[in-house]
């Protein structure tokens, strides 16, 4: 990125956090015509919160962090834009409790990237005329045996290439991602080069409009007729105790069960309709394979089946698999081990070594000896299985 063209137009996400602040400095630094972009999205906190939830950072949303990323603008001596993204980040949050009810384990983060960051903002940065839009992320955007490539972060305990495999291929060469190629040391040391009050911020870890972790919370105000007693059974169906609805567990969930079995145990089916969770022990967590809809590729038509190191959660150690395209948007994966915590709802993302080939969201578990075998003669060689 040394020989930027001066002066080219680049729109920034400034959440008020060390890393977009860092990406917009970097950029500015480098000759760009930044302009620094904040979304309010209304996800303001509870004011009734207890205090050592209401003293934590929360992300992206609140007014505190509008006034650091402005504060950063003023610095740079950049144009600088609130935009009221509510009615749309609304959604987003109706999205996340209708999940819940569903008895799926919803993934707000991808789609705020894919609609909101990835989308809107595009919109915007077409509007000012600007070319290229930039993020704080951890990943970046490489060419890679003649394609643009997304990859993960150089990071890996920062890396977010999972949570952008949902974002259009046609975008790929229009996204900056400055800190993609450091550590988080290495930027907290570029915010302290820039003179950023925010270099020993910290990092947001909570889902931004939950900031105390209860999610059940939030379904219960969206979808309060989503919460109806029910029953926790083992996997033969006898019932081990009550709930008081489906929305306030997950799959692999072990604690808050209220249920004393002698050994660890954990949710392993949610069936909204009969209001029924199942749990038992660890070893009943573990899948052979799942279906994935919706699927999104971010490389050239892949093979209909070829070989992967596959993410199913953000934190999942990636797992050797393959993958299967039975149409256009759908997908089969099947695990070289069994994998624990298949949860429908979240994104199931597929990696050649670093590099971003898909990813899909998980619509169920799957077992291959319940399918028809898969074609092994027809397993792409040419990805890599580190």
């Amino acid at each position: 990125m040394t020989n930027t063209p001066t002066k080219m137009k680049v729109v920034v996400a400034m959440s008020g956090g060390v890393d977009s602040s860092v990406a917009a400095c970097l950029l500015h630094e480098q000759g760009y015509e930044v302009i620094g972009l904040f979304m309010r999205v209304g996800a303001e906190p509870d004011e009734s919160a207890a205090p050592e939830v209401a003293d934590r950072h929360r992300g992206c949303c609140s007014a505190a962090d509008a006034a650091d990323a402005r504060f950063v603008a003023g610095l740079l001596d950049i144009p600088f834009y609130a935009l009221n993204f509510q009615k749309d980040f609304d959604r987003i949050i109706d999205y996340f409790a209708d999940e819940y009810a569903n008895g799926r384990t919803p993934n707000p983060c991808v789609v705020c990237n894919h609609d909101l960051k990835f989308g809107k903002l595009a919109d915007y940065a077409d509007a000012v005329g600007a070319r290229y839009l930039a993020t704080g992320h951890y990943a970046r955007i490489e060419q890679h045996r003649g394609q643009l490539r997304l990859r993960r972060g150089v990071d890996s305990h920062k890396d977010q290439s999972y949570v952008l495999f949902g974002i259009e291929r046609a975008m790929l060469d229009r996204i900056l991602l400055p800190i993609g190629s450091m550590s988080k040391a290495e930027v907290r040391e570029h915010a302290r080069r820039f003179g950023l009050p925010v270099c020993d911020k910290p990092d947001s870890v909570d889902i931004c409009f939950v900031p105390d972790q209860d999610y059940a919370r939030v379904v219960r105000q969206r979808r309060p007729d989503a919460f109806r007693d029910g029953d926790v059974v083992d996997a033969q169906g006898k019932v081990l105790g009550r709930h008081s609805g489906t929305p306030q567990f997950t799959i692999g969930q072990r604690r808050g069960l209220g249920i004393a079995a002698g050994v660890p145990i954990y949710v392993t089916g949610i069936d909204p309709k009969t209001r029924r969770v199942t749990v038992g022990t660890r070893e009943k967590l573990f899948e052979r394979g799942l279906i994935g809809e919706r699927a999104n590729f971010l490389i050239d038509e892949p093979d209909d089946v070829f070989r992967a190191r596959v993410k199913i959660r953000y934190l999942h150690k990636a797992a050797g698999a393959t993958v299967e395209r039975t149409s256009d948007d759908t997908v089969r994966v099947i695990f070289d081990e069994p994998q624990p915590a298949v949860a429908p709802g979240q994104a199931v993302v597929f990696y050649d070594d670093d590099y971003v080939i898909g990813g899909a969201w998980i619509r169920e578990p799957c077992d291959p000896a319940d399918e028809d075998a898969l074609p092994a003669d027809s397993i792409a060689s040419h990805l890599s299985e580190a």
